[in-house]
């Protein structure tokens, strides 16, 4: 079942995607709802974030080859993980299917995408076994995890290198039924392939992380896990178009473009020739 969370005739609902219909429920996918009678096309509405998490929680370096090659471009040595490591990231960042990623003015070139699963918490989650885990997953949906690679290097807690504005699509939609091993994640920019991997391929997977992560604090329905990317990646640039397709799910597609500040009053002197 596809669970989404949409957008029409100014009222914000949550609804599941039928085909190319999306019918409208009562209530919400994390407590009883109720499915209703109303029935739109899947392209007359906005489709939002498909749900709001409380808590925002991101994997790191959970996949071999992207340990390895970001270790050879900065020159150091392979460090692969020996537990599961857990990071936060920001809510403000998150945007939907569609929506643009906007790159600030003084960025460098090196922001960059990450494909991701992302796994959606469905029921709290405390002191859960490995074999209980997946007990409390919703669903999942697909993440582009936009990095600007210079902040990452010089911020320390990656406060903007992740946390910017629009840094965190996140969509379309919630599948609840999925086959994790056959899952396989491909990332288009522009329409060409720059990246594709078998999605279970991690190091630590969806268990491990969740059954970790509660020993330790609790996790609460519409929490997001997101599960870290492979393979390479490279930078990104105001007119491209970005798509993560992670198969069983869907895709996720968010245009590129670039801040615009209004003119300084040095810039508007200097076009003039003053």
């Amino acid at each position: 079942m596809k669970f989404c969370r949409f957008k029409a005739l100014e009222r914000t609902c949550y609804g599941v995607v039928d085909g190319s219909a999306v019918v409208e429920i009562k209530g919400n996918p994390f407590n009883r709802y109720d499915l209703t009678s109303v029935r739109r096309p899947l392209d007359r509405v906005k489709l939002l974030v498909p749900c709001v998490p409380r808590t925002f929680y991101a994997a790191g370096l959970n996949y071999l080859s992207h340990i390895q090659e970001t270790a050879e471009a900065r020159g150091e040595e392979v460090n692969v993980p020996q537990k599961p490591d857990i990071g936060y990231r920001a809510v403000n960042a998150l945007i939907a299917h569609e929506e643009p990623i906007v790159i600030p003015k003084d960025a460098t070139q090196e922001v960059q995408y990450e494909g991701e699963l992302v796994a959606v918490i469905g029921k709290r989650a405390k002191d859960v076994s490995e074999e209980e885990a997946l007990d409390c997953v919703l669903g999942y949906t697909i993440g582009n995890d936009v990095s600007e690679r210079s902040w990452q290097r010089s911020d320390r807690t990656m406060w903007r290198s992740k946390n910017t504005d629009t840094f965190k699509p996140m969509g379309p939609w919630i599948e609840t039924r999925v086959n994790l091993e056959r899952m396989h994640t491909t990332v288009r920019v522009n329409d060409e392939v720059v990246s594709e991997f078998p999605t279970k391929d991690m190091i630590f997977g969806v268990a491990t992380y969740i059954s970790t992560m509660s020993r330790y604090l609790t996790l609460y329905p519409g929490d997001v896990i997101w599960m870290g990317t492979d393979g390479p990646t490279h930078n990104i640039k105001a007119g491209d178009v970005v798509e993560v397709e992670i198969s069983g799910i869907g895709t996720l597609r968010n245009p590129v473009i670039k801040e615009e500040f209004p003119d300084t009053t040095q810039e508007i002197q200097e076009r003039n020739g003053e």
